[in-house]
């Protein structure tokens, strides 16, 4: 893939009309007046046919499933079916790009709204799709994948960042019922003020096993739960469209039907590790957005902002600045690309690959961001001018879903493990 479809270009410019329309003229509101983004994030995916798409996939998945339950063989229709494999895989493909071009729009104003919805509809509405059972499905994951409800993946603590799982302190006990007591504390939750679905992942209760041993299950828990406190949102130094906050829980009691996967023999541990797989590998995304503005705001102002008689565009380290930026533009749209190839193809990123593509990417994001600020020199520096806002949002790309540090660990761990 070495350029956008006709198709995509046509969706790119539409999303880009939408956004242009409803959100960057309410960016300010969004970004300073903690006003929640979830309501013209469901406008847009109302507006795109986002969820009824959504919701046909999920009807789809969940008959399927149903019919593999019952032990039903298909049909000689199904089995003469025109769609063959390869065509298949290359709708999955088609589907890839257009779900990355709303994130790389969005992130052209307001990377945060991404966030929102990434977690919501993609951690916790696809970990309930990846991991739970027919019925947990019917019962929180659509709403999840069409932002009807908000979602939120709880796995972060206050005293583990990124040793999520060796310092994971949170527990469920099992109780005489059949059902389990939930306790602890979880920070850095992305929707967790308004949360309505919150994947809970902790640690089981285990007599005599050591801490670092124990399974890793996760939990469906409903917002209103007694026991669960929903922290205010957090005061950040970026993505303010993205709510952030806090959950405490204090014996909280479930019945084992919220248990995802209804079974403690799941892996706990692979299973976030996938997830930390597709969340890292949508940051190229997020990082291709960023750039590509702060590109396009960059070269309009040193067209228009005159120093010592000329534009500053004329200087040759403002141009070795934005030959820079473009440079880095191509890498991360090349990224978004291979990705959308690799899934074209019936393939996931490796955990190393994906964290390769996260590194990367943030790292580039901060360092175009950055320029985009040295270039526009003390304006660059004021709210007023949106380079100022991208440079703290890009930050953030360094930090979640694993650290810069941890996705060196992850690449070179994977380097030295293989033979030969």
């Amino acid at each position: 893939m070495l350029e956008w479809s006709e198709p995509q270009q046509m969706l790119r410019n539409t999303v880009r009309s939408f956004i242009e329309a409803e959100i960057a003229p309410n960016l300010d509101e969004l970004e300073h007046g903690d006003t929640p983004p979830y309501d013209v994030l469901r406008k847009m995916i109302k507006t795109f046919g986002i969820d009824v798409m959504a919701k046909q996939q999920f009807d789809k998945q969940i008959a399927k499933e149903k019919a593999k339950l019952a032990g039903e063989q298909k049909s000689d229709a199904e089995k003469k079916s025109p769609v063959d494999d390869a065509t298949r895989q290359m709708m999955k493909g088609e589907e890839a790009a257009m779900s990355m071009i709303p994130i790389i729009e969005l992130c052209r104003y307001c990377p945060g709204m991404v966030t929102a919805m990434g977690v919501s509809m993609g951690l916790a509405g696809g970990a309930i799709m990846s991991k739970g059972t027919i019925a947990q499905k019917e019962e929180w994951a659509l709403p999840l994948l069409t932002m009807e409800k908000v979602g939120a993946w709880a796995i972060t603590e206050p005293y583990s960042g990124s040793d999520a799982f060796g310092s994971m302190k949170a527990t469920c006990k099992r109780n005489d019922d059949g059902g389990y007591i939930l306790k602890g504390n979880k920070t850095f939750i992305t929707n967790g003020p308004y949360a309505d679905t919150i994947i809970f992942i902790c640690k089981l209760d285990e007599p005599g096993v050591e801490a670092k041993d124990r399974k890793i299950l996760s939990f469906i828990l409903d917002s209103g739960m007694e026991g669960l406190t929903q922290s205010k949102p957090f005061r950040k130094m970026g993505i303010h469209s993205s709510p952030t906050g806090e959950l405490f829980l204090d014996d909280v009691k479930v019945g084992p039907e919220r248990l995802l996967g209804e079974t403690e023999d799941g892996s706990g541990r692979s299973g976030a590790k996938d997830t930390f797989s597709t969340e890292r590998a949508g940051v190229a995304a997020m990082a291709l957005g960023i750039v590509e503005k702060c590109l396009e705001l960059s070269v309009k102002y040193a067209k228009e902002r005159v120093q010592f008689g000329q534009p500053i565009g004329q200087f040759q380290l403002i141009q070795l600045k934005l030959a820079k930026m473009e440079v880095a533009r191509l890498n991360l749209q090349n990224l978004v690309f291979r990705h959308i190839e690799t899934v074209a193809q019936g393939k996931k990123p490796s955990l190393a690959e994906a964290s390769a593509m996260k590194l990367y990417a943030a790292q580039s994001a901060v360092d175009i961001a950055l320029e985009a600020v040295q270039i526009h020199g003390g304006n660059g520096y004021m709210a007023e001018y949106q380079v100022e806002q991208l440079c703290r949002d890009a930050k953030i790309l360094q930090i979640y879903a694993g650290t810069d540090e941890i996705q060196i660990t992850s690449i070179a761990r994977d380097l030295l493990s293989r033979e030969g």
